[in-house]
């Protein structure tokens, strides 16, 4: 998370394909101002509704039992500040969840985790983690995370 670290603070954070919901309580402990997760799954959004309770988050979290990206594609631009999805593997979700991003980007930062092997569209950062790849996109690079970026990532039109 250290690669957006600037960005969490106050930040309208989304979790999509939200699991344990790590990643937006990870946010919420760093200072962003609200997580709204998303996961149809009802093992993990009890995980959510637990960790979130255990974390004091209160009405800072938001669960919403939804298709991960069905609920992406009827976003507003820019509704979200940081956006993170972890969608399954092998079935090409983090190309569309990309592919959505493009078309009206609903947060300003987006991260999405994927195998190594599945190349996402459009001007985006990668960075590799054995056979995993967290890229981002964004609508501006912010200044202190982009020494960040150029100090340990690379940057690729396609991860």
């Amino acid at each position: 998370m250290s690669i957006i670290g600037s960005a969490i603070p106050g930040a309208r954070v989304l979790d999509l394909f939200a699991g344990s919901g790590a990643l937006g309580l990870e946010a919420l402990s760093r200072g962003a101002a609200s997580a709204d997760f998303v996961d149809n799954l009802p093992k993990c959004l009890s995980a959510i509704r637990d960790n979130a309770t255990a974390l004091g988050a209160g009405t800072r979290a938001v669960i919403h039992r939804a298709d991960a990206l069905s609920f992406a594609a009827g976003l507003a631009p820019g509704r979200f500040d940081v956006a993170f999805a972890d969608p399954p593997y092998g079935q090409s979700i983090a190309t569309k969840i990309g592919a959505l991003w493009l078309k009206g980007p609903f947060a300003a930062v987006l991260g999405i985790e994927h195998r190594r092997d599945e190349r996402l569209p459009g001007p985006n950062e990668a960075r590799r983690y054995g056979d995993t790849v967290v890229t981002f996109y964004r609508t501006e690079t912010i200044e202190a995370d982009r020494a960040i970026i150029s100090a340990d990532s690379t940057t690729d039109s396609g991860a």
